[in-house]
């Protein structure tokens, strides 16, 4: 069970992002640069391909050694920046390379048939432990281009579309009658099987936001794949139905059918579905607005504008039923990272430090200054700590993968 320090920090309104009045100023002059310790990132030249592939001793602490990263919930600075930024269309699957010295990474898109649906997911790196990717609600793998070439200098990395975003399938949730498809309980089936299918090995699973629930729901359903899970900004679900009022339950419920029954539910989703809309929520969460560029614009809202995109937008904002993390934590088998960027509007960091009590736990590491998507705002940040983290948990050899 980890240990933290309380720090005192003003109360955070929980707000949907797509329903919040924008909180600061988001400049239409984009920069790919960081804050002023940070050095300027150069996107890394890129060639357009398609693969396709169809498949049915513990170690001590060494958080603390990281270059100005402390463990037990504090950061002090960092002075660590490595990283490429892939600037491709998004309207083609890609992949881009980092030099670095001699070797070369190559980040690469393909498509894995699952269940019959296509799923969009990309690559690098042929050494090391497996690392897996996971997204959270609106976004894609694209989410991860800052993280997935630096890891895979050292590690085979792979981020996945789950199935209804990016440029994975989208099913019609109607298809599937009452019963509900686009559940923690299917993503976690689907990011189970992928490493089966596609990794062929146990795998670290990073994940952000709402796919912290999915990596935990997957640990959960199958212990023999997830080797340790690190969690950033995990979604607390503070909209789930256990969370409100006995007496607004049933106002919740006739809100959400009309949401999905009516033209209300479309006219909605059009007004959130523009680069205008986008870039205000995302000038919400992340609180280094100078991270919201143009090209990060442009990688969450082209996706959601292909068909299907509406209906699983849909049915996620009215599903409050499902697990909790809370939930989950007790039954997790393997180690647990959690990692929180203090100035999450969307996820309060004192509900968040609650977590620690939970045995999987190993460490509260707090990221200030830091918003909802550390991985993007902060991946200078984030990188170190996934390498300490799978270091701490990996077997001396590690596999290779032979993704064709």
């Amino acid at each position: 069970m980890a240990s933290t320090t309380s720090l005192t920090l003003p109360s955070t309104k929980l707000e949907l992002p797509f329903l919040s009045p924008q909180r600061k100023n988001c400049s239409r002059s984009f920069s790919t640069t960081t804050t002023v310790s940070s050095p300027v990132f150069r996107p890394p030249p890129f060639t357009n391909k398609i693969h396709f592939h169809s498949n049915s001793s513990s170690v001590s602490h060494s958080i603390s050694k990281i270059p100005g990263l402390q463990s037990n919930g504090f950061l002090v600075h960092s002075s660590s920046s490595d990283y490429s930024v892939n600037n491709s269309q998004i309207d083609v699957e890609n992949s881009s390379s980092s030099n670095d010295g001699a070797n070369e990474t190559q980040v690469q898109s393909s498509i894995w048939s699952w269940k019959g649906y296509s799923i969009r997911y990309q690559y690098a790196g042929n050494r090391g432990p497996a690392l897996v990717l996971v997204h959270g609600f609106g976004a894609n793998s694209d989410h991860w281009r800052k993280n997935t070439p630096v890891l895979a200098k050292s590690h085979r990395v792979y981020s996945i579309d789950l199935i209804g975003y990016g440029y994975s399938d989208k099913p019609n949730p109607r298809e599937f009658g009452d019963k509900s498809f686009y559940t923690f309980e299917t993503w976690a089936t689907q990011l189970n099987d992928f490493c089966v299918d596609v990794v062929k090995d146990e795998a670290f699973f990073i994940c952000n936001s709402i796919g912290g629930v999915v990596g935990l729901q997957a640990a959960v359903i199958d212990s023999q794949i997830c080797k340790g899970i690190m969690l950033l900004n995990i979604s607390l679900r503070l909209l789930h139905i256990k969370k409100q009022p006995w007496f607004g339950r049933p106002f919740i419920r006739s809100f959400q059918s009309l949401l999905r029954n009516t033209a209300l539910g479309k006219s909605f989703f059009k007004l959130v579905a523009s680069s205008e809309s986008v870039r205000s929520i995302l000038c919400q969460c992340y609180h280094d607005t100078s991270q919201v560029t143009e090209e990060l614009v442009q990688k969450i809202l082209l996706p959601g504008l292909e068909p299907g995109a509406a209906d699983v937008f849909l049915e996620f904002i009215c599903y409050s039923g499902g697990p909790l993390p809370e939930e989950l934590l007790p039954q997790v088998k393997c180690p647990v990272l959690i990692v929180w960027g203090d100035k999450d509007p969307w996820e309060p960091i004192e509900l968040g430090r609650g977590f620690i009590n939970f045995d999987s736990v190993e460490d509260f590491v707090t990221l200030p200054n830091v918003g909802h998507c550390p991985q993007d705002e902060a991946p200078h940040l984030v990188n170190p700590l996934v390498e300490s983290f799978v270091a701490r948990h990996s077997t001396p050899a590690a596999s290779v993968s032979t993704v064709i």
